[in-house]
């Protein structure tokens, strides 16, 4: 059974960063595709970020340049750096991992991720 932990939410100020971390157990991130999604209230939720088994990486829009997803496979955790937070960046952040290969996971559709960490939220205030 895959867990998933995330950690590191908080609340900032705009303009300032926070670091998202992500444990799995029972799973080896060098394999498989991991994500970043995130939920503000009222809205649907949105992938942010993800990360292939060879490292490539996809973004939303509204996060480039501001947000990097990496993995250390060793400590088998994911992490998103925030940086340059912006108000609309407040949701519940979720860690999503997904055995499969990038061309499958790679476009951020949350339907395509199975396993679920519980969120951490992230408010970023004005």
């Amino acid at each position: 059974q895959v867990q998933l932990v995330e950690s590191g939410g908080g609340s900032v100020q705009a303009g300032g960063s926070l670091r998202l971390s992500c444990t799995a157990s029972a799973y080896t991130y060098s394999t498989n595709c991991m994500g970043w999604f995130r939920q503000a209230p009222g809205k649907a939720r949105e992938g942010v970020a993800a990360i292939g088994p060879h490292g490539t990486t996809a973004y939303i829009d509204s996060v480039k340049d501001r947000f990097t997803i990496s993995q250390d496979n060793a400590k088998n955790t994911l992490y998103l750096q925030m940086n340059s937070l912006k108000p609309e960046d407040t949701a519940m952040y979720y860690c999503a991992a997904a055995p499969l290969t990038w061309s499958a996971c790679g476009g951020l559709i949350s339907a395509t991720y199975p396993y679920w960490g519980q969120g951490t939220q992230v408010t970023v205030s004005s």
